[in-house]
């Protein structure tokens, strides 16, 4: 896992969330209240579609357009759990977190970097997308 992990308040403006992905090089920011519970997960694909997609301005708060509640995993966990955990929910990123707090976030990048399985990484990828968009895969597309 990654243990630095970029955050905000759930009523951060959208285009706030933007720059700290930018700035931090991330595609995710986790939202904390102000007793450190995670309450919201926005990433930037949710920035593309649920905000700019819709017409909507940067100002808005980002825990309306945030997915909760947010998925999560502990430290303790082996790879193999994390990883079902993972496709079950057809995430790409699991923060991590110890007695409720966040600790740390688990990312596909970080699999595939970590492991130097790259056959599994790229099953999980395919589990994970069929996940996210079953009817695009499992449709009838004629022909």
């Amino acid at each position: 896992m990654t243990e630095t992990v970029v955050t905000a308040a759930p009523g951060t403006p959208v285009r706030r969330v933007a720059e700290l992905m930018r700035e931090r090089n991330v595609g995710s920011v986790v939202l904390v209240d102000g007793g450190g519970v995670a309450v919201g997960f926005v990433t930037d694909r949710d920035l593309a579609m649920s905000v700019l997609a819709d017409g909507h301005g940067g100002e808005q708060a980002a825990e309306g357009h945030a997915s909760a509640p947010v998925v999560t995993g502990r430290p303790d966990m082996h790879l193999e759990e994390a990883t079902e955990l993972m496709a079950l929910h057809g995430i790409r990123r699991l923060p991590v977190l110890d007695d409720g707090r966040l600790t740390g976030i688990v990312t596909l990048d970080d699999i595939a970097a970590r492991t130097g399985d790259l056959e599994l990484a790229h099953r999980l990828t395919a589990q994970i997308t069929r996940a996210a968009l079953p009817g695009f895969y499992f449709h009838d597309r004629g022909g």
